[in-house]
């Protein structure tokens, strides 16, 4: 029901002049400070429209009179970033791996690099903590225990030309014959039980001791210490690559189990299998190089002619 306007006595203030079951709608103006701030949005509005991207179209949108892009904004943080990681990797590139150390801050920036490389490359076999598979022989890189030695370029030449990878000419090869047929039951035994006494698993047995200096310290070592130059791994200790029960030992003398590691170069560039070398190193159980035996200074003519050939 449509009512002519009138002034509403208790408020002093004209209606709009329409009425719903006797309630009427009061013509109360809108506050000037909110007026000038809702003009002040619409103008925001034009002006936003013009300068910067606003209305989608089928294929990108209207590009605004700056230009401005947040893609683009993202393209120039990654370039400056980029350039800063750049910088760094030609640092890394030009200081040898086994100096690394001596720059605390570029270590730490190797190492890294080296955590972000190694979740994309190698969680799949040694997992996302470096512990490694027992069950399917994958190593544990957190304890100590090296096979080829755990120094920075051991660890390098490792990932570069992998383990027992026939499509790297440089590979690291080593084969631990099968002693099924070649020992009977009772020395294959013996041999076992001795094998766990070295890391104090089981009592010392003499007649393993034997059969372990005909036929395994040749490789292992008289004690059991291992020869990383030949990839004959420690037994002396309590760290075991496939398990080091009774049942698992006897299992690896008789017929031994030969893992695989890919080699990463050509997979990877140089300066990220360095990064993943220092990362792996700084897991915990990296190896310090052994300290270079003092060489006598040549004296006399011995000297000069040292002196001569360096300076030709």
């Amino acid at each position: 029901m449509m009512a002519n306007k009138r002034i509403d006595q208790p408020t002093g203030t004209e209606t709009v002049g329409h009425e719903w079951d006797g309630i009427e709608e009061l013509n109360t103006p809108l506050p000037r400070w909110w007026l000038w701030t809702f003009y002040a949005t619409i103008l925001f509005a034009v002006v936003y429209v013009v300068l910067y991207p606003a209305w989608p179209l089928i294929d990108r949108a209207t590009a605004g009179t700056l230009g401005w892009s947040s893609r683009g904004d993202l393209a120039r943080e990654l370039s400056k970033a980029e350039a800063g990681r750049e910088a760094v990797f030609a640092r890394i590139a030009a200081t040898p791996i086994e100096q690394l150390p001596a720059s605390p801050e570029l270590m730490q920036a190797a190492i890294a690099g080296g955590a972000a490389a190694f979740k994309v490359n190698c969680v799949q076999c040694h997992g996302a903590g470096a512990a490694g598979y027992q069950e399917f022989g994958y190593p544990n890189l957190n304890d100590d225990d090296w096979i080829w030695g755990g120094t920075l370029t051991d660890i390098e030449y490792t990932l570069q030309h992998g383990i027992r990878w026939e499509a790297a000419d440089a590979t690291r090869v080593n084969y631990m014959p099968a002693f099924d047929g070649v020992l009977d039951a009772g020395q294959v035994g013996a041999v076992t039980r001795h094998v766990l006494s070295l890391s104090g698993k089981a009592q010392p047995d003499a007649a393993g001791a034997e059969a372990f200096a005909n036929n395994c310290a040749a490789c292992h070592g008289p004690a059991g210490g291992g020869m990383p130059v030949m990839g004959a791994p420690a037994l002396n200790d309590a760290i075991w690559l496939y398990g080091g029960s009774e049942a698992a030992v006897k299992k690896q003398i008789l017929a031994p189990r030969h893992g695989v590691m890919p080699a990463w170069s050509g997979r990877l560039d140089p300066v990220t299998i360095k990064m993943l070398a220092a990362y792996v190193h700084s897991r915990g159980g990296g190896q310090d190089p052994a300290p270079a035996a003092p060489q006598a200074a040549p004296t006399g003519d011995v000297a000069q002619g040292t002196k001569a050939d360096t300076d030709g």
